[in-house]
């Protein structure tokens, strides 16, 4: 079965940048949609941020312009760029994946089948 690994959080300013990382093992993301989600520490839901199908990269409203998912070419790791962080950031980080065709909206926390266990991200003003 396939396992998430999410790295790449920590303390950064507002403004700063900030790259996180998901790696899979135990079988190669080619056959699934993958999506970036968090939980902000004012929360108690996920958001989805942006996720990636066979219909392409696809962003939450409110996230484009400042994220950027992209996916390394043996289809094992994801990333996500975050540029131009905001303390509204913070919060824990998700890779989240779904067997292409068993889903409605890869944005869409409810309809993802396997997580990570979260990086987490610390924006200070």
């Amino acid at each position: 079965q396939v396992q998430l690994v999410e790295s790449g959080g920590g303390l950064v300013q507002a403004g700063d940048s900030l790259s996180l990382t998901c790696a899979a093992s135990g079988d190669s993301l080619s056959h699934y949609a993958m999506g970036w989600f968090r939980r902000k520490a004012s929360e108690k839901e996920r958001e989805g941020i942006s996720c990636l199908s066979t219909s392409g990269y696809e962003y939450s409203d409110s996230m484009k312009g400042r994220f950027t998912m992209s996916i390394g070419d043996a289809n094992d790791v994801v990333f996500l760029q975050m540029n131009n962080l905001k303390p509204e950031d913070t919060g824990v980080y998700y890779c989240a994946i779904v067997p292409e065709g068993d889903y409605n909206n890869c944005l869409r926390p409810y309809d993802m089948d396997l997580w990570g266990t979260g990086t987490t991200v610390t924006v200070s003003s």
